[in-house]
């Protein structure tokens, strides 16, 4: 799977959104392709890793978030379901299931109806060891400062103002992948 073709096709001008992404998804797939080659006991499928996280933002093209250059119509926090669409209609599920479970450090069913979020009410928590990886690595890298990473007490402060249930699942995947 050439994840470049599915870029070229979404992003095909060469702007602030598309080498925001590029810089962003670069920045998680390297991490996580890190953290992959310091863990050879854990059974990771790093090509698909690298694929699933250039791709894991790809719906925000279509998502309102001026401050990183998304002129589209739908709330950013969609970004991963909308991703996800996109990435089933090319033929790729697993790698969709990365798009929609990547959202802080996955979304529970609770979290969407309590916070009345415009979602479907259902579990979008990263379950393979290869979506948890790529939602663990996600966290150390923002779109305002994509070239910038967070150390752990920051991504753990991000993380944190959206509840506890998030930051422990977080946590485990520090000292799973730490």
């Amino acid at each position: 799977m050439d994840y470049n073709s599915i870029i070229n096709k979404y992003y095909p001008e060469d702007n602030a959104l598309r080498r925001i992404l590029l810089t962003h998804s670069r920045a998680v797939a390297d991490k996580a392709l890190a953290i992959a080659a310091a863990h050879p006991e854990l059974p990771i499928d790093t090509a698909f890793v690298e694929e699933a996280a250039m791709l894991h933002d790809i719906g925000i093209v279509r998502c309102n978030a001026p401050g990183i250059e998304c002129f589209g119509t739908e709330p950013y926090i969609c970004h991963g379901r909308i991703g996800a669409e996109m990435l089933r209609e090319e033929g790729l599920p697993r790698h969709a299931r990365v798009c929609e479970r990547h959202t802080g450090a996955g979304l529970t069913e609770e979290d969407i109806v309590s916070q009345q979020l415009p979602l479907p009410h259902q579990s979008f928590l990263p379950e393979t060891l290869e979506e948890q990886l790529i939602c663990y690595a996600d966290k150390f890298f923002s779109k305002t400062r994509p070239d910038q990473e967070k150390t752990l007490e920051q991504a753990e402060r991000s993380l944190a103002k959206f509840g506890q249930p998030g930051l422990i699942r977080f946590r485990h995947w520090a000292e799973l992948f730490g």
